[in-house]
């Protein structure tokens, strides 16, 4: 009975995980089509501007390293 129990409650955990996780994924404004230290990015650079932007989503600061190598990723998935 304490075994059938313990299934249960680790298939419950698992079937929650997969129906949150997607919540959880990040998703990056794209600042792809603004041009950098223009009115549209608020006179501030691409990564500047997405980490102001992400701030302003979340209340939390991603770092400019990570916000370079998304817009990174942006500019390339754009070409």
């Amino acid at each position: 009975m304490k075994l059938r129990g313990i299934i249960v409650l680790v298939l419950t955990v698992l079937v929650l995980a997969v129906a949150i996780a997607p919540a959880f994924a990040q998703q990056y404004p794209n600042v792809s089509n603004l041009r950098p230290f223009s009115p549209e990015a608020n006179f501030m650079s691409l990564p500047g501007y997405l980490r102001w932007l992400v701030f302003q989503q979340t209340a939390q600061w991603i770092t400019y390293a990570e916000a370079a190598r998304i817009v990174r990723q942006q500019l390339e998935a754009g070409r």
